[in-house]
């Protein structure tokens, strides 16, 4: 009988024995979820997911503070009115020399065309001057060749005074050197010393320019 309880009993360990194997390799224990991985567990020191790492946050901070700045010069609006008052001082400074050009310019013209009329007038004085004495000697004469020359010397005369060339004759006033020539002094009874008593031959002017100097006899 001992025997066999001996031998009930070694199957018994090996029943158990058995189950527990079994058990092993079917999977977890009760109270475990099988067939889930397990997590990885972070390493230490490695950043946690969704948060920035301290160097990388100050990088990423640069270009808002950038587009901010950027945003506040275009809201200022000194930089905008300083460009404004340099456009605006260089357009008067260009609209005063184009002025100042322009009136250049028209003085110069001016200038050339009274040069001009007076070299032409200088040439036809002479022939003025022809008909005058002309007439003067024929000046008992009314033929038709006199009243001819009169009519050209007067058409002569009138267009240089359209021209603004104007004939003076001094007779009488005190002698100017700028605008009289004296061909000769003498004593003039009841003439002051330096008075023109005779005109040789009259000046003649454009504007404010002697073309030619009046050519006088000066008391002494």
């Amino acid at each position: 009988m001992a025997d066999e309880r001996d031998d009930g009993e070694q199957r018994d360990e090996q029943v158990e024995a058995a189950l527990a194997s079994a058990g092993a390799a079917a999977g977890p224990a009760a109270g475990e979820h099988p067939g889930e991985p397990e997590e990885p567990q972070p390493e230490e020191g490695a950043p946690v997911e969704g948060e920035v790492p301290p160097g990388e946050e100050a990088a990423a901070g640069e270009p808002t503070q950038q587009v901010e700045e950027a945003a506040a010069a275009l809201d200022d609006p000194a930089p905008q009115d300083d460009r404004a008052a340099q456009y605006l001082a260089l357009a008067q400074r260009t609209q005063a020399d184009f002025e100042n050009f322009r009136r250049r310019a028209t003085r110069e013209r001016g200038e050339a065309e009274a040069r001009g009329l007076g070299r032409l007038a200088r040439e036809l004085l002479p022939a003025l001057d022809n008909l005058e004495r002309a007439l003067a000697a024929a000046e008992a004469q009314d033929d038709d060749f006199t009243r001819g020359v009169r009519i050209v010397q007067g058409e002569l005369a009138a267009a240089l005074r359209r021209a603004g060339i104007e004939a003076y004759t001094p007779k009488g006033e005190p002698f100017d050197p700028t605008v009289h020539e004296a061909m000769a002094q003498q004593p003039v009874e009841g003439a002051a010393s330096g008075t023109v008593v005779e005109v040789y031959q009259p000046g003649y002017r454009l504007a404010d320019t002697v073309l030619r100097p009046a050519r006088v006899v000066v008391a002494a």
